[in-house]
């Protein structure tokens, strides 16, 4: 096939190899509207052509008369996938070029076409040109024989223009998909000067503010004309790297980093000259945290006050109200360690403040997530978020995926780090709304105006920035909250979305960017026939609505004249109204309404007995849950009971044990009907009261147990339980982690991959999982069991794969310039070459890639949604160019002169905790007093020059792979 290919080519004048295409012009004559025509033939074999286009001021391109591209500004070329439309044999190219009425001297026209391999078809001297305007001249039959040769300007690079082809640009619209009826435009790429913007929001004139991300960027103030950005200013203030921002109260709100930190300014323009000067930014309130995980955004509540969101990487602030909604917060978690020694962050994590215009009082309003990023309210007063997933524990029973959250008065969403998540099913946490799946979520913004179909006017749209798309969230009343359905909006690659908001005129406006990459603002309108449309007041939902904010007005302090309302809620079928009524009854004196609660058949009075009484009050709390018999109640309230057990358990400690036999006679009983869900809450609470029998049953469990989560689920569950052990169990517990044990995983969470059409892969946690359960378990072994189990201890146990490379020599010290002009070149690359580079260049020591790799980097399967060619290859070659602070090491200097570097673990009161080696996992610990220093390093973890034992068409096949998200390598 080869040689007759080969054949071909030599028997027909195909456009030259890596010919440089030309700008050219009409050479005879100013018109402003000038024609091109240039005819050819196709090779044979077509596949994967592309169309490139650049003018100035503006083009249209058609291909055998139908009308392809469409260039509008020289500084973002216009691409094209246009194989479809190429004929095989004949066809011609034309192009209608135009220079805009009062433009500059400056006129050409650039293309580049891409015919597959390495053939194309390039502007320059030999095609043809008019300046008039002739009836067919786009056809493939037109005759231009009067037409002259085009003047050449230059090669491509020449000024004014210069590096046109290479120059970074967002994504084109045509790689946009939209529903039918809705048009995307593309409203301004960013300048490299300009950063990557992360936050935006309109001021009251319509202009947008926009913010890049990192310290030394200014904000950006966009002035919008009919198809394009018209202007572009900084705002002069000293604050940047905004996450929130929020024209209120005849300010600007900036939830960033300013003169004083990071944290909530308020810019006032008090001179009404439209410049925001240094004197003009006010300080109100500072967040310690990272900025990632760190301050998030800001809404304007219906009622006047300033809804801060904070991630789960920022400390609460000083000076919270302690009548504000949420609080009574713990970790309500029956595993692991109790107190300061918890890993990870606590309680209340991301979490939504409250404030006045002013920012004098402040209250905690919400909590419970883990890093949602963006919040809105909707057309009843009802707030909501998009949280964000944690993905290194893809494939573990306590992962959740990202979900949409009611944020009500005091609501927690159950958001616990690592083991201590809770289940989905707990009392005492909000319902989720609608579960999403797998993503990072980013801009969160309800339909504004009347620009929108109906079926859209309502709904929630959601931005997810690893898989490049907008999702649209349907909300229907459910009581006093809602549920959601999901599906897909709109969606590129790449396509880095990282905020939303809608015009004046209804249109929806959305920017890309992020870690470096590159920028553009985007409108969304939609074409189609305007409807009118009617929407339904349900009178029980507006009726339950109200019931509930009359509770969550109780918030601050219920008085003994509100129980009468509060206490026959917290009994009814609505669980939103029945979780206000529990917040209210919690902000009470305890003797104002415990008799009378507990004279009630309810388990939510247990519930807030269990969370704010005493130890004292454990006894009665253990003794009146007895009352609610496993065999007599529905599931929801069989799960009601095992966690009002737990909670208590978990803030009281195991009472005595006159207390605990009866429940624990009860929940074994029942065990073999019990569901599932059931089983599991129940085993936490026998083991963790030590339970005769508890551990054996658990065994058993593990061993039955039909997929790789709830096997893990058990092993988790009996790492740290020290007595109650046979040697059989023992023996059956530490050979689940040899190879061939484990049962598959992926089955509770591979729903989650396929909005994404990725097939399921590990977390990057897992192994590490399994590294610490192991370890812990040892650790409770007396020394005669460790002697008796040392054959098998010493076996090594199942881990992600870490495929072999092979030694390489180096090949060259490459820089970006050496390898950009051969991105985004229509060429088959080779998957299993580049995924032994992947191999031989040690990523994968660093970074999963399917279910194979290590953990300590970014998970890279879903690169290709978020990065472009260019941010993968400057990556490689320059790792410290752009360091998210997620993976950012710190290095920490101590009293005494010493030095270590790595990632932060832990920085408390105690001691400071710092991983030296990612991939071995080996930590320092060094007691806080003898620390002098902790710094942001400024270099990269990721080590330079790991590509340079790579070829260039290695390096290449090395990028493709990495955006195909392919993880088995194929041909």
């Amino acid at each position: 096939m080869r040689i007759l290919f080969a054949i071909l080519v030599a028997a027909v004048a195909w456009p030259a190899f890596a010919q440089t295409p030309e700008w050219i012009w009409h050479g005879e004559t100013n018109a402003t509207t000038v024609y091109f025509r240039k005819a050819f033939r196709s090779p044979p074999l077509l596949w994967n052509s592309r169309l490139t286009v650049s003018a100035d001021d503006e083009a249209e391109v058609f291909l055998n008369g139908v009308s392809i591209a469409r260039c509008t500004d020289w500084r973002r070329p216009s691409r094209s996938e246009v194989t479809v439309r190429l004929n095989q044999g004949d066809n011609v190219i034309a192009v209608k070029a135009q220079v805009k009425e009062g433009a500059n001297s400056a006129r050409g026209l650039l293309v580049h076409l891409n015919l597959g391999g390495e053939i194309n078809l390039v502007s320059d001297g030999t095609w043809l040109t008019s300046a008039t305007e002739e009836l067919g001249w786009a056809k493939l039959d037109f005759n231009a024989a009067h037409w002259k040769s085009a003047k050449s300007l230059g090669q491509h690079g020449i000024e004014p223009w210069g590096d046109v082809l290479f120059r970074p640009g967002a994504t084109a619209p045509e790689n946009i998909t939209v529903p039918e009826g809705f048009k995307v435009e593309l409203l301004r790429s960013a300048e490299p000067a300009e950063g990557s913007w992360i936050c935006m929001a309109f001021d009251d004139r319509g202009r947008i503010i926009v913010s890049p991300q990192g310290e030394s960027r200014s904000l950006l103030r966009l002035t919008l004309g009919t198809d394009k950005v018209e202007s572009v200013e900084k705002i002069e203030a000293p604050i940047s790297y905004a996450m929130g921002l929020l024209q209120a109260f005849d300010s600007l709100y900036v939830n960033g980093i300013g003169p004083r930190g990071s944290g909530l300014y308020r810019l006032i323009d008090a001179n009404k000259n439209d410049r925001y000067e240094t004197n003009e930014l006010h300080f109100l309130k500072g967040f310690k945290g990272g900025s990632e995980h760190g301050y998030h955004a800001l809404a304007l509540g219906p009622d006047k006050k300033i809804y801060v969101l904070n991630g789960n990487g920022t400390k609460l602030p000083e000076g919270i109200s302690p009548k504000s909604p949420y609080r009574n917060y713990a970790e309500d978690a029956l595993t692991g360690a109790r107190g300061d020694d918890l890993p990870g962050t606590k309680a209340p994590n991301c979490h939504v403040l409250r404030t006045d215009a002013e920012g004098k009082e402040w209250e905690l309003f919400a909590g419970g997530m883990r890093n949602a990023y963006d919040m809105d309210f909707n057309a009843d007063g009802e707030l909501f978020t998009f949280d964000s997933d944690n993905e290194w524990d893809w494939g573990v029973p306590w992962y959740r995926p990202t979900r949409v959250i009611h944020l009500v008065s005091g609501g927690d969403a159950g958001w616990r780090d690592g083991t201590r998540m809770w289940a989905e099913d707990y009392s005492g946490a909000v319902p989720t709304v609608a579960n999403v799946g797998i993503g990072s979520p980013t801009g969160v913004k309800f339909a504004r105006g009347e620009n929108f179909p109906p079926k859209f006017r309502r709904a929630l749209f959601l931005q997810d920035w690893s898989y490049g798309r907008i999702l649209a969230v349907h909300l229907t009343e459910s009581g006093a909250s809602y549920t959601g359905q999901v599906e897909k909006f709109l969606e590129g690659a790449p396509l880095n979305v990282t905020s939303l908001s809608f015009g004046p005129e209804g249109a929806m406006y959305f920017t890309t960017g992020g870690r470096g990459t590159q920028s553009g603002l985007y409108r969304v309108s939609y074409t189609g026939e305007k409807q009118r449309d009617v929407f339904p007041v349900d009178p029980a939902a507006k009726q339950a609505r109200e019931e509930r904010r009359k509770l969550e007005a109780m918030h601050s302090g219920a008085t003994r004249n509100d129980l009468d309302f509060i206490l026959p809620r917290m009994f009814g079928n609505d669980s939103a109204i029945r979780y206000a009524a529990r917040v209210a009854i919690e902000s009470a004196p305890l003797e104002n309404w415990t008799p009378r609660a507990l004279q009630t058949v309810g388990l939510t009075p247990l519930l807030v007995l269990a969370r704010i009484g005493s130890a004292e009050d454990q006894a009665a709390v253990l003794k009146r849950v007895r009352n609610f018999r496993m065999p007599s109640l529905s599931e929801a309230r069989r799960l009601a009971k095992l966690r009002v057990i737990q909670v208590s358990l978990a803030r009281h400690g195991v009472v005595a044990k006159p207390e605990t036999d009866a429940l624990v006679s009860e929940l074994i009983d029942f065990l073999p009907r019990a569901s599932e869900a059931v089983k599991r809450e129940s085993m936490r609470v026998l083991l963790h009261v030590k339970a005769p029998g508890a551990v054996t049953q658990a065994v058993r469990y593990l061993q039955e147990s039909q997929s790789g989560e709830e096997q893990l689920f058990y092993i988790e569950l009996l790492r740290n339980v020290k007595d109650g052990w046979t040697l059989a169990d023992r023996e059956k517990f530490f050979a689940w982690f040899l190879p061939g044990n484990q049962k598959a995983r992926g089955k509770e969470v591979a729903q989650y991959f396929a909005d994404v059409k990725r097939s399921y892969v590990d977390g990057a946690s897992y192994d590490g999982y399994l590294r610490d359960f192991r370890r812990q378990a040892i650790a409770t072994l007396s020394p005669e069991e460790r002697k008796a189990l040392e054959p098998l201890l010493a076996k090594p146990i199942a881990q992600a794969q870490l495929v072999p490379g092979r030694t390489r020599e180096f090949v060259r010290d490459w820089k970006v310039e050496d390898l950009l002009a051969e991105l985004g070149k229509p060429r088959q690359r080779d998957f299993s070459r580049g995924r032994q580079a992947f191999v031989d260049a040690q990523c994968l020591m660093c970074h999963r890639f399917g279910n194979d790799g290590g953990m300590s980097g970014p998970e890279l399967t879903g690169a290709g949604s978020k990065y472009s060619e260019r941010d993968l290859l400057e990556s490689m070659l320059e790792p410290s160019k752009v360091v998210s602070d997620q993976y950012q090491d710190h290095t920490v200097f101590l009293k005494d002169g010493e030095v270590f570097t790595g990632k932060l673990i832990s920085d408390s009161e105690k001691e400071v905790v710092i991983e030296v080696d990612r991939v071995a996992g080996t930590k320092e610990k060094v007691p806080k007093a003898n620390v002098e220093q902790i710094r942001p390093a400024t270099l990269s973890p990721m080590p330079s020059g790991l590509v340079n034992v790579l070829t260039k068409e290695e390096i290449l096949d090395l990028v493709s792979y990495l955006r195909s998200g392919v993880a088995e390598p194929s041909r």
